[in-house]
């Protein structure tokens, strides 16, 4: 049984972790979070203390250290995206491992620091890249890399998932603190689309507002229109009429990946390989941080391989 502490326990992840933790047969000792609004933990860790101050989460930590030689082995951070790499880093202080949410960073600069202080450390940097894990896409990877097709893979990705005003109040409408939309809630997509489709060839943004983008990505093996949205308005309106406040589509050559299911045990199995060794660092994710990093940073073009619910 190893000994975790959550840091960031009031998030909307949170839970995701709490679960994973007590499903793999561990033990939280410690959560922190500047929000007290925590009851969930009582339906996994009701034991477990819990601090609305860094200072005192830290120094609970050492007096469990020192006083009762009860050490710490993984850090989980569920913490606003532009915290990340600084939580990381007080984990490898303590000997700990880092299991971090995505985007573990903001920007690829970040990831080369971490690098250089992992290498310092005993303990390793995780990170959660769940759409790896889920069979559909690992059944779609299988089919790329046997497949010897002379034509590139076109690729139309749509995700919409609503958000009401208050995403704007909140550290998730502020691009200096979340990355913007496409690292907010696209980065998972474009690792899971590199990790099967190969290495980025092209990058363009055709749109880039707070509550939508859009784009071009090629890779070796694919050319992929993209859209992503938190307006509900942009969904389809029939799947508004039916109540959904949600769209996702990934289409292949015209037809659909049906990936809507298996995604509630993703979080657990993303645990498991980590405490078996086999988790996910700071290499793997180099590649969807520069691939946000150049949609915040690219020029905006109009023309081009566009989305279709941008043509509309």
């Amino acid at each position: 049984m190893k000994n975790f502490a959550l840091i960031g326990a009031a998030g909307y992840i949170a839970p995701r972790h709490l679960k994973a933790i007590k499903d793999t047969n561990n033990n939280l000792i410690a959560a922190l979070d500047k929000f007290d609004s925590v009851g969930i933990m009582d339906s996994y860790f009701p034991n477990a203390d819990f601090f609305v101050e860094f200072e005192r989460f830290d120094r609970h930590l050492e007096k469990l250290k020192r006083n009762k030689n009860i050490n710490l082995d993984y850090v989980s951070i569920c913490t606003p995206n532009y915290l990340h790499d600084s939580h990381i880093r007080m984990a490898l202080r303590r000997d700990a491992h880092a299991i971090c949410e995505k985007p573990i960073v903001l920007n690829p600069w970040n990831i080369d620091a971490l690098e250089a202080i992992e290498k310092e450390s005993q303990g390793n940097i995780n990170t959660i890249l769940q759409l790896r894990l889920h069979e559909s896409i690992i059944k779609l990877k299988n089919k790329v890399d046997s497949h010897n097709k002379n034509e590139k893979y076109d690729v139309d990705l749509t995700y919409i998932t609503s958000r009401g005003k208050w995403y704007d109040i909140s550290w998730k409408g502020d691009e200096s603190k979340s990355g913007g939309i496409a690292t907010n809630i696209g980065v998972h997509f474009y690792d899971m689309l590199s990790w099967v489709f190969g290495d980025v060839q092209e990058n363009k943004v055709h749109l880039r507002e707070k509550h939508k983008a859009a784009g071009y990505l090629e890779f070796k093996n694919a050319r992929v229109r993209w859209f992503l949205s938190i307006d509900e308005n942009d969904v389809p309106t029939q799947i508004r009429k039916n109540g959904q406040r949600t769209y996702r589509s990934i289409t292949i050559d015209g037809e659909e990946l049906e990936f809507s299911q298996g995604f509630t045990e993703l979080h657990t199995k993303s645990y498991k390989e980590i405490l078996a060794g086999n988790g996910f660092g700071l290499k793997d994710v180099k590649t969807s941080i520069n691939i946000v990093h150049d949609i915040r940073n690219s020029q905006i073009i109009k023309d081009g391989e566009i989305h279709p619910f941008l043509k509309g």
